[in-house]
């Protein structure tokens, strides 16, 4: 049983956490998603201006991937300094990071203006995107989940995990509101300054509301038996996290790692791939296209913390499982509505798309927090979250307009996203169910299996 240090606080305290974990969720994934919906819609013609309209757009969506790659260096360093110096001041750095380096691709000078330094400016600012991003999750869904009980904290971690859907409804909202009162030309000119300059201003906000929670307590309990360690033993309190969780958690990463796959392609395949191929194959408009991402988002937004609820009830791994496989099979019905061309066939086919995200991604934040002991659980749930997303969403938009470009099918992009689908059935499939679990009892000489019984209470919500 977990110790009365590691006891949950009240629900007051408990709402302020997720609200702050929340707030500055949206806000680094406002400023992550932006990138991409500039780069789908802009950055091509400003950045990469002497290429074909589908190379450059090509060339722009591998400055979007660069980002991701960044994001595993991020989950080292941040895991590492979370897991020794606490979740809270990572946090903070975190936020800072993102928004600056948003604040400054506002101000950029453009291919027209300096050259080819213009793209490296771009690249290198993506990098600082990343690596902070890499770092924000683990401590974000970290913070929430360490605070709150297992009864329910598929539900309240899966807050923090809106924060994707809101960073997307507002960024796509900004630009959809910027395209209906601006000309193509002044767009194009100035006006997508705009919303990566307004990430200033969101970024004091964030920092005013995460500035005011407290620590984790189960970090600070796990902390101090380190420190009583360390006094008594007279040796270091545990080795680096990096090369405990390695040790210790190796197939939670993996495991990890695989169930991210159909979670991180089919998002950015329906939410930043989608931008390109109903504006080129379905001949629709930019506007048309950013507002059926914009209403799919809202639902997103709605859903995810009814799924969360649900892992709480039937488990992690069955709601895992649902949204993976019905992601796969609405892969085929997802191409063939946009085709169409309407408006409402849009909409239904993102909106049913991120629903269906939404069972995998709501649950995954309790889900992968439970694999792992608290000392290292930030380095083990940011390696196995953003490992992943170099070979899943950092590529996905660039393969899928390949695929596009190549065969000028929809068909080998479904199979696409089927084949990581298949993936992520496997890994999750092989998991052990993780909801019963009390964060504080998993230490380091476990391998994560549940080391508590069902309790009577405990199906309830």
């Amino acid at each position: 049983m977990a110790s009365a240090a590691a006891a949950p606080p009240t629900s007051v305290n408990l709402k302020r956490i997720v609200a702050a974990s929340l707030i500055g969720t949206t806000i680094e994934w406002y400023d992550f998603f932006l990138y991409g919906s500039a780069a789908a819609l802009v950055f091509n013609k400003l950045f990469f201006p002497d290429s074909d309209p589908l190379v450059g757009t090509l060339l722009s969506f591998l400055t979007y991937a660069v980002g991701f790659a960044a994001r595993p260096l991020g989950a080292l360093v941040f895991g590492h300094y979370g897991d020794r110096l606490g979740r809270k001041k990572l946090l903070v750095l975190s936020l800072l990071m993102m928004g600056g380096a948003t604040f400054a691709i506002g101000l950029l000078p453009t291919h027209a203006t300096v050259g080819a330094a213009a793209p490296v400016l771009l690249t290198a600012l993506r990098l600082v995107q990343g690596f902070a991003l890499g770092g924000e999750w683990g401590g974000a869904v970290l913070l929430v989940s360490e605070h709150g009980d297992a009864r329910r904290r598929g539900f309240w971690a899966s807050w923090p995990q809106t924060g994707a859907p809101a960073g997307q409804l507002l960024a796509t909202g900004v630009l959809s509101l910027l395209t209906a009162t601006l000309s193509d030309a002044s767009f194009t000119s100035w006006g997508w300054r705009i919303p990566f300059l307004l990430s200033g201003l969101l970024v004091i906000v964030g920092l005013w509301i995460r500035l005011s929670v407290d620590e984790s307590p189960v970090f600070k309990q796990a902390l101090a038996q380190a420190e009583a360690r360390k006094a008594t033993q007279g040796a270091e309190a545990e080795k680096l996290p990096v090369v405990s969780v390695l040790r210790n958690h190796w197939r939670d990463i993996l495991i990890a790692m695989g169930a991210r796959m159909a979670e991180n392609i089919s998002y950015y395949v329906i939410t930043a791939f989608i931008l390109v191929y109903a504006t080129t194959s379905a001949g629709v408009s930019k506007q048309t296209a950013l507002n059926a991402v914009l209403i799919a988002s809202a639902v997103h937004f709605a859903v995810i913390p009814a799924w969360g609820a649900l892992s709480d009830r039937v488990g992690r791994r069955p709601v895992y499982l649902l949204g993976a496989a019905g992601v796969g099979l609405w892969m085929f019905p997802f191409f063939s509505l946009i085709d169409t061309g309407g408006f409402g066939n849009l909409v239904l086919a993102v909106t049913v798309g991120l629903v269906l995200h939404g069972a995998m991604y709501a649950p995954q934040a309790a889900f992968f927090s439970e694999m792992f002991a608290t000392r290292m659980r930030y380095s083990g749930a940011s390696i196995g979250a953003q490992f992943a997303s170099v070979a899943a969403g950092a590529p996905a938009p660039l393969i899928a307009t390949a695929l596009l470009a190549d065969y000028d099918s929809s068909t080998p992009i479904a199979l696409y996203v089927i084949a990581a689908v298949v993936v992520t059935l496997i890994a999750v499939g092989v998991a052990k169910e993780t909801r019963h679990r009390d964060l504080a009892e998993v230490d380091s000489t476990t391998d994560a299996r549940p080391v508590a019984a069902p309790t009577a209470d405990a199906h309830t919500a």
